[in-house]
This record gives C-alpha cells, sequence and structure tokens, in this order.
C-alpha cells in the first residue's frame, strides 16, 4: 500500500500526504510546499510517507 501512496505523491504530492495522515498540518504544509516548488512537496510526502508506517 505504501507504493501506491508514494506513486501518487510523485504524481501530487498532497494526494498522497491526504492519504496517509488525512487534513492535518502536514497536508497544508505539503500543498505549500508543492505551491513553492514542485521537488519540496515530493520530498515533504515521500518522508511523512516513510516516518507515519
Amino acid at each position: 500500500m505504501d507504493l501506491i501512496r508514494i506513486l501518487f505523491s510523485i504524481l501530487l504530492p498532497p494526494l498522497g500526504v491526504f492519504f496517509q495522515v488525512g487534513l492535518g498540518k502536514h497536508f497544508w504544509l505539503n500543498i505549500l510546499l508543492t505551491l513553492l516548488g514542485y521537488i519540496p512537496g515530493i520530498v515533504h510526502a515521500v518522508w511523512v510517507i516513510a516516518k507515519y508506517r
């Protein structure tokens, strides 16, 4: 299941974070990071998925 979340995180980082933790602070932070730059959003999304297994 983590592989699917990581794939969503590469395509649309906030979606992967949403599937992992819901509408919390990490989701909104990821939206901000994705708007500032796509790569920081991906890095944060993969980090959240790896941390909250």
